[in-house]
Formats: C-alpha cells, structure tokens, sequence
C-alpha cells in the first residue's frame, strides 16, 4: 500500500479515535463539542473520497436535525427541510454570487483561446536575461492569469502542463519548479476578480469592492517577492535554475514578418510624423 494512503488512514483514526475519547457524552455535548465532532467528520468523509460540497451539505442537514430534535422531537425533520429550502433560495437570489461563474467562464475562454501559453512564451522570451527566468515567467504569467479567473486549482493545473515540463527540461530542480507553480496559482486568492473574497464578502456582509481594493496591493507585492525570491536563489544557486544560451534567446520570425521588418521598417516612423505634421492636422494642437 503507498505510503499516501497510510498517512491518509492515521489520520482519519487518529481523529476517530480522539473524537470518540475526548468527547463527552451526547447528553452533555455544548455548541462547541458538536463543532468539534462535526470538523471531525468533515475530516473523515473528504479522507474517505467524498465530494466536498455534498460532504459540507450533508453535515449541516445532519447536525440541524439533531438540534431541532434536541428542542422539538416531532418537527425536526420538517424544520430541517425548511431551512435547507430557505438557504438554497437566498444563496440562490444573492446578487453578489452571481459574479462567481461569470468570473470562471472568462477564465475558460482565455484558457480555450490559448492564451496563457502565448503569453508563458513572451514572459519567457521578456525575461530571458533574468536569473531564473522560467520561474519567473511562471509566476508573472500566474499573477496576470489570476486576473481573468479567481480559481486557484485551473492556475495551478494549468501552468503545470503548460510551465513545469518546459522548466524540468531546461534543467530546473523539481522543488523550485513545483514551488514558482504552486506560489503564484495560489495568488488568484488575493489578486482580484477572487472567488474566495466574494463570497467572504457575501456571507459576511462586506463590500466586496472594498475587499478586492485591500487585496489588491498585497497579491501584487507578493507576486513581486515571489520574483525576488526566485531571482536571488537562481543567482546564488545556478544549479537550480540553469541560465538560457544564446541559441535559446533568438525567435525565429515567419517569413512574412522578415519580408515586412526589412522593407517597411525604416518607412514607419517617417511616414507616421508625415501623418501629424500634415495639411489635414495642422491645426490639431500637439
């Protein structure tokens, strides 16, 4: 058996077994032991392979019906399905939630359009004369990625089958390539549009405008230490984050671009200041 699954089992009887011995008798259980017990379960079920959000949802049926039969024995069944039809309906006409997929489905069509890989690659090729420069086009990319979706678990799996096979061939050490990845998916929680912050913001009655402008700073300030961190140990460590050669730097152009770069280049600029400097815009104040 692996050794995940073992450590797994322990730990789901360990909090079994503390559970059944620290707790007291259901006669004499308060508030917080059924809040105990219930993360208790909580722990057990989502060990156990089960769903997280029927999980949550059938702990909180559970434990209302055994306080409403605690006070009233014969209605404890109806006032549980009451509550669970009157939480459904506000979750449901909660105008701030509504944002939540919307905020996902962006995300989905940049993902779909593929333009994460390209803007990875013009990172890349940005930071090429960077110390660590994979790692650190791994997390700009994340931070502007976080932007269009507040979905923690897409940045990650994403950027790990887009930047993680790219950085291990390059020569990068796993736990520096696994680490840029997991840090800058995990700034969707801060850097707005944030899941976590709306519906923070809706179950407990916050501006989620204030919430998105407090967090704002702090995702960007962390996504810029993350670089630093990363800039600093592929200098002081080149053998975690080998530098690019010079064959790796260079990006062929298409054969279009080379013809248009070499003929209309030099005709640009001029032609550009003929167009501000002519008959047509001369009274337009520069």
């Amino acid at each position: 058996m692996r050794k995940e699954v073992w450590f797994g089992l322990t730990i789901m009887a360990a909090v079994v077994i503390s559970a059944f011995v620290l707790l007291p008798p259901m006669a004499q259980m308060t508030n917080g032991h059924l809040g105990l017990l219930m993360l208790a379960l909580v722990v057990v079920a989502i060990m156990l392979g089960f769903p997280t959000a029927f999980t949550l949802m059938g702990m909180g049926m559970v434990f209302a019906w055994i306080a409403y039969r605690s006070q009233n024995p014969g209605l404890a069944v109806q006032q549980t399905l009451d509550l669970m039809v009157q939480r459904t309906y506000s979750v449901m006409s909660n105008d701030v939630l509504i944002s939540i997929p919307l905020f996902v489905f962006m995300g989905y069509l940049i993902e779909r359009a593929n333009l994460i890989e390209k803007l990875f690659k013009s990172m890349h090729l940005a930071t090429a004369r960077v110390p660590g420069s994979l790692a650190v086009a791994t997390i700009i990319t994340c931070a502007i990625f976080a932007t269009a979706t507040g979905i923690v678990g897409a940045v990650v799996t994403l950027m790990g089958l887009l930047a993680l096979p790219a950085m291990l061939r390059a020569g990068y050490s796993v736990q520096l390539s696994a680490g840029a990845i997991t840090a800058g998916g995990c700034l969707g929680i801060l850097i707005p549009p944030s899941v976590m912050l709306i519906v923070y913001g809706a179950t407990a009655g916050v501006s989620v405008v204030k919430l998105y402008a407090g967090a704002f700073f702090p995702g960007i300030m962390l996504a810029g230490l993350y670089v630093v961190y990363v800039v600093i140990i592929a200098k002081l460590k080149p053998h975690l984050a080998p530098p690019m050669s010079a064959e790796d730097r260079h990006v062929p152009l298409p054969a279009f671009a080379e013809v248009v770069s070499s003929t209309i280049s030099n005709k640009v600029l001029p032609g550009l200041i003929g167009a501000i400097k002519g008959k047509r815009n001369a009274a337009v104040p520069l």
